[in-house]
């Protein structure tokens, strides 16, 4: 592929399907001026996050979207060559997903639901059942939301399936039980750094990691979007005011280079690991 740029964006999205569609337009046109050929947006930039995680009021849930409806065919059309990554609530039947579908011109690229969940979100959402890498343009992709990333097991199962980059968006609050006076110094705001380096350089890939900014009844989002190379290291980021941050890599010369000397997917022992015999 060469060298290609990837953006991860910290923006807000709500309720209005109307005004999130036209912000991520703007947000896709902006990223177009800067060369962007992967695009990732925050989880839920369609009908915004949950209001309250401990107790989700089952009136004021976000609306539920068709994978085939029209609003992500909207979203495609506006991706055009560009490879685009978001967040929304998916309907299938009586169920709902906490959902992220990758998109271009062409149409669907890949889809995630969301398999770990935070207390209360059991209350909104059923569970994904599965992670798993998948194709495009710009290489092999693999897609985590939220608290998924907070597992290990999470980004090594997309990384053993092949993903050279993964997508990861959050709609991740600052800390619900004892908030910092100071979002910088909030509990939550050190883990969320620490996650997107930890997923990257464990597994030696490029992780870009977007978020949601502002606030949504009780919840405060961080923001603090990245692109991370695979030694770990922050190779663009937002603070907590919305953006995109946009670094440019050739992502497999990056990865071979990290992997030179030590591979860590190939010097694993799972015969080892504890429940391996169960996974």
């Amino acid at each position: 592929m060469g060298l290609i740029r990837i953006g991860a964006v910290a923006a807000h999205f709500g309720r209005d399907l109307d005004f999130d569609l036209q912000r991520i337009a703007t947000l896709i046109e902006h990223a177009r001026s800067s060369g962007v050929s992967l695009l990732v947006l925050p989880d839920a930039a369609l009908g915004g996050y949950l209001a309250d995680l401990r107790h989700p009021d089952p009136e004021a849930l976000p609306p539920a979207l068709e994978i085939a409806g029209p609003e992500i065919a909207k979203v495609a059309a506006l991706a055009a060559e560009m490879v685009v990554c978001l967040g929304f609530c998916e309907a299938e039947g009586e169920l709902r997903y906490n959902s992220a579908v990758c998109v271009t011109g062409d149409g669907v690229l890949g889809r995630h639901r969301k398999v770990h969940q935070p207390a209360g979100e059991s209350a909104a959402y059923a569970p994904g059942e599965r992670f798993a890498a998948f194709d495009t343009p710009i290489g092999r992709l693999g897609m985590l939301i939220d608290y998924d990333k907070t597992f290990p097991e999470s980004a090594r199962t997309l990384a053993i399936d092949g993903a050279e980059v993964l997508a990861c968006l959050s709609a991740w609050p600052t800390s619900i039980t004892n908030r910092a006076p100071r979002m910088a110094q909030d509990r939550q705001s050190r883990l969320f750094d620490l996650y997107d380096q930890a997923r990257a350089a464990e597994n030696q890939v490029v992780l870009a990691s977007s978020n949601q900014t502002g606030a949504m009844g009780g919840m405060r989002f961080l923001g603090q979007a990245k692109v991370v190379g695979p030694g770990g290291d922050i190779l663009a980021r937002t603070w907590a005011k919305a953006g995109i941050a946009v670094a440019e890599l050739d992502v497999q010369a990056e990865i071979a280079t990290a992997r030179r000397v030590l591979k860590h997917l190939d010097e694993r022992k799972p015969e080892v690991y504890v429940g391996a015999r169960r996974s």
